[in-house]
């Protein structure tokens, strides 16, 4: 009997037999579409085979109702979604028996091995291939030929090789093409606008790309989001670059391109987003730059820019992030007109060449979180106006000519939320203002101060005491004077202090050893946040070990008391601070024995206890130090042997000289026994690591720049890549 004849029979029927008769036709009608949906049986079994099952919800009988899949109205797979499930082992071929799939994402899981050559030949009807974020490997497949391919995305993987001219030659529909994070090298392909008018996104970011940039780009009519950064890639943009009208975002940091940015890249009317920092740029900013009105972010660090900043430049008054800092740039910045850029967050323009005073239309930015102006040639005084940036958080004015400290302090005090201020370099001669202990107040919220390098001289002011959130404190390079007060030691998450070079003189307080954030991970910091913008640092005496630190947390926990005029015993309650990576004493007058509470510091990797008078043996107990990894007792006088079969062994002879009484390897004297026989020592191996204790210092954020060789960011450069950084780099900073 037809569904229609049936219904017509049950209008004839009394209304409860009416009900009863409606609810077996619903029953059949449910059966009906439930025995259409029922899953394909190859389908089924392949999925089976393909999966883990026991992490996935697939009990039932049906996979079109199992966890991740979905199906069409004939039963077969039509997606298959199953990110971030702890999948594992290599892509079964199986799933080429899914020949009607249309969305496969295995994205965020643990999956390994290569792509079987011909584990995608089956699925034409694949619009959506996600395998990112694995552990796949191996090459790219020659092609992959799904005519209605959309999206690729393959990002975050470890797939090498080169990108197969003929890879996407039959993929005239797609959109969008991720291979970022890889190990993939060679060329970037150049055709694949050519195979596809509707690309929008492409992303190469993050491998080993080499060559010139691709040439065709023009081609791609609808191109909106170009990535290639972090690779290796040379020359100059190609001019048909500018004739991508569609583009939104360029994203080029860290290559090695050079030339000048062209005039036709006003033609770019719809960018955002324009970043081609760390490379080799040269020339002048575009004179019309400012016809990029929708642009929000602009980072050129770290190129070869020169000249003066056009006028135009204020006319992008969608500007989010203006960094132009480590270049060339030159003039009376106090001249441009800021106050239009009511949506500027972040202006960095450290290590140029400008001029005059901090700009009063900086004042107007009401957005502005974070300003960077260190190392240019600007002069004044911080005006009290600046306190209408009330969202600012970073300051950073080192490396300037500004005067007046006390009237710079008193002003930043209103400051209710800044975390970051650093103004080294600055204010030589003057006096640190002491106060009393409420000035201090309304810096509630600072977390890291600076003020190295200026010749100050006063003591250690008392209300650097109600910083209770002070995290990193430099001082160093000063002439202070007096003692180092005790209550720093009360200061809960103080765990970074250099006072290098001053004139501190008295005991190293005990009380330092109370220090919270240098006791327990318990009590540490869990890291407060992140730097608006980077903190660069370097060594003493390093050329190419300057590191960039976007967290304040991952800065070293240390101690730096090098050259001053401190005496007395080494406190043994500085074994406390088992959290303690890096301590100098060097180049003080401290007296007596290395006390064995040192050995509690397990975490310790720099040591220097140089050019002191210190006495006695080198207690055996520093053995227990397995992460030393730089030491130096020199020009003390210590005696007895150096402790042998250990790692204090390994390093050179400079660690040791001018102990006259100390013997054993890595000297070259002996130690003689009582019974009058030398002790021999192992000196075959002829370990030699260096005794040279660069200790860390912030050159710019913090005032330690001179000399400066290079950065290494947290970019995962490769070695060859590095280095012509760090020439590059070099010639930029050290001016």
């Amino acid at each position: 009997m037809s569904s229609s004849s049936l219904l017509c029979l049950m209008r004839k029927m009394p209304n409860h037999l009416m009900s009863f008769c409606t609810l077996l036709f619903c029953c059949f009608i449910s059966s009906i579409i439930s025995t259409n949906h029922a899953c394909n049986n190859l389908d089924h079994d392949s999925l089976r085979s393909s999966f883990d099952l026991p992490s996935l919800n697939w009990s039932s009988s049906d996979c079109c109702h199992w966890e991740g899949i979905s199906c069409d109205e004939n039963g077969r797979v039509t997606s298959l979604l199953l990110p971030s499930k702890g999948l594992q082992g290599v892509i079964s071929p199986s799933l080429g028996n899914l020949t009607q799939l249309s969305h496969l994402n295995l994205s965020h899981n643990q999956l390994s091995g290569p792509l079987g050559s011909g584990l995608f030949s089956s699925l034409s009807h694949l619009q959506i291939l996600d395998l990112s974020y694995n552990h796949l490997s191996g090459v790219l497949p020659l092609s992959i030929p799904f005519v209605s391919i959309r999206v690729v995305d393959l990002s975050s993987n470890l797939f090498n090789g080169t990108i197969p001219s003929s890879f996407l030659q039959h993929a005239p529909n797609l959109s969008s093409l991720n291979v970022s994070d890889n190990l993939i090298t060679g060329k970037i392909p150049s055709s694949i606008c050519l195979s596809s008018s509707l690309v929008k996104i492409l992303d190469f970011s993050k491998n080993e790309f080499s060559g010139m940039m691709p040439i065709g780009l023009g081609n791609c009519s609808k191109l909106e989001v170009f990535r290639a950064g972090f690779n290796n890639l040379s020359g100059t943009l190609p001019s048909d670059f500018y004739d991508a009208l569609t583009l939104q975002e360029i994203s080029l940091p860290s290559n090695k391109l050079s030339g000048s940015i062209s005039d036709n890249i006003v033609n770019l009317s719809n960018l955002t987003i324009l970043e081609i920092y760390f490379n080799q740029l040269s020339g002048t900013l575009p004179s019309h730059i400012g016809k990029l009105s929708k642009l929000k972010l602009m980072l050129l660090h770290f190129n070869n820019l020169q000249g003066f900043l056009p006028p135009s430049l204020m006319s992008c008054t969608n500007l989010v992030e203006l960094n132009l800092g480590f270049n060339h740039l030159e003039g009376n910045i106090s001249l441009l007109d800021f106050s239009i850029l009511g949506q500027l967050a972040k202006l960095d323009f450290v290590s140029n060449h400008f001029t005059g005073v901090i700009p009063r239309s900086l004042y107007s930015c009401k957005s502005l979180g974070a300003l960077r102006l260190s190392l240019n040639d600007l002069e004044g005084q911080i005006q009290p106006e600046i306190l209408s940036l009330e969202s600012l958080s970073f300051l950073s004015l080192s490396r300037n000519r500004l005067t007046n400290v006390t009237g710079a302090l008193k002003t930043l005090m209103g400051f209710k939320n800044i975390g970051v201020v650093i103004l080294s370099g600055n204010f030589i001669g003057e006096e640190l203002p002491g106060g009393d202990d409420n000035n201090g107040s309304m810096f509630k919220n600072l977390r890291l101060f600076g003020i190295a390098d200026c010749q100050l001289t006063g003591q250690i002011p008392r209300w650097l005491s109600n910083l209770k959130k002070l995290e990193a404190l430099d001082l160093s390079s000063n002439r202070l004077t007096g003692s180092i007060p005790a209550w720093l030691g009360d200061l809960p998450n103080l765990f970074f202090i250099s006072l290098n070079n001053n004139s501190f003189s008295g005991e190293l307080p005990k009380e330092l050893s109370r220090l919270q954030a240098l006791q327990s991970q318990k009590e540490a910091s869990q890291g407060h946040g992140f730097f608006e913008l980077p903190v660069y640092t370097r060594r003493t005496n390093a050329s190419v070990t300057d590191l960039q630190y976007n967290y304040i947390s991952n800065l070293p926990r240390a101690i730096y008391l090098r050259n001053n005029s401190l005496s007395g015993n080494i406190p043994s309650e500085i074994g406390h601070l088992q959290l303690l990576h890096e301590f100098d004493l060097s180049v003080n007058n401290f007296v007596g024995e290395i006390p064995n509470e040192m050995s509690n510091l397990t975490n310790l990797e720099r040591l220097d206890l140089s050019r002191n008078h210190l006495s006695g043996g080198i207690p055996a107990s520093l053995t227990n130090l397995h992460f030393l990894a730089s030491f130096s007792v020199a020009y003390n006088n210590l005696q007895g042997q150096i402790p042998s079969g250990t790692q204090l062994q390994g390093f050179s002879t400079t660690a040791y000289e001018g102990n006259p009484g100390l013997c054993g390897a890595p000297l070259p004297n002996h130690c003689q026994p009582t019974n009058g026989n030398p002790i021999t020592t192992n000196t075959e191996d002829g370990l030699d690591n260096g005794n040279e204790i660069e200790w860390l210092h912030f050159f710019e954020a913090l005032g330690f720049m001179i000399g400066f060789g290079g950065i290494c960011g947290p970019l995962a450069f490769s070695s060859s890549r590095r280095f012509a950084y760090f020439q590059f780099l070099s010639s930029a900073i050290s001016r």
